[in-house]
C-alpha cells in the first residue's frame, strides 16, 4: 500500500483522537469550574469552540478522502 493511501486513515484516527479529547474536556470543565478555577474553565470552553467550529470541515474532508473514486 503507497503512503498515500495511508493519508485518509491517518486523518481519520487523528479526528477521532480529536473527539475523545473533546468528550473529556467537556465532562471536566464542569467540575474545574466547580472547584472555583473559572478562568480555566473559561480557556477550556474557548478551546472546546474552536473544536466545533472546525469539526464539519473535518467532517467534510475527510468524507472527500474517504470516498472512492
Amino acid at each position: 500500500m503507497p503512503n498515500s493511501d495511508l493519508l485518509p486513515s491517518l486523518l481519520l484516527k487523528i479526528n477521532e483522537n480529536q473527539l475523545a479529547l473533546e468528550a473529556a474536556i467537556m465532562e471536566l470543565t464542569p467540575w474545574i469550574e466547580q472547584q472555583g478555577a473559572t478562568q480555566v474553565g473559561g480557556n477550556e470552553r474557548g478551546a472546546l469552540q474552536t473544536i466545533d467550529k472546525n469539526e464539519e470541515f473535518i467532517k467534510m474532508t475527510l468524507a472527500l478522502l474517504i470516498t472512492p473514486e
